[in-house]
C-alpha cells in the first residue's frame, strides 16, 4: 500500500519512474517559458501549506503542482487567483 503524504512535493517523497520523468522534465523547463527561483519557491511554499495538496497533487485539479507553480501565467486552482 502507497502511503499517501499530505503537503508532500515531489522532490520530498520517494520517486519511482514515473516521478524521475517528472522532475527530469521539470529541471528541463527553458529559463524563459519559468518562473525566477524565489517566486517558484513562493509558490510551491503557498501549494505546501495547503490543505489540498497530497503526493505532490493538487486535489482540486490534479496537477503535479511542481510544474503549474513553474508555469508564468498560472494560477491557484483551489483559489482561481494568479499566484
Amino acid at each position: 500500500m502507497k502511503i499517501v503524504c499530505k503537503r508532500c512535493l515531489l522532490a520530498e517523497i520517494d520517486r519511482d519512474a514515473y516521478t524521475e520523468k517528472l522532475m527530469e522534465y521539470i529541471a528541463a523547463v527553458p529559463e524563459d517559458k519559468r518562473v525566477d527561483e524565489d517566486e517558484y519557491q513562493r509558490r510551491l511554499e503557498l501549494c505546501r501549506s495547503c490543505e489540498q495538496l497530497a503526493n505532490g497533487m493538487c486535489a482540486v485539479c490534479g496537477c503535479y503542482v511542481e510544474l503549474r507553480a513553474l508555469k508564468p501565467n498560472s494560477h491557484c486552482p483551489g483559489s482561481g487567483k494568479f499566484w
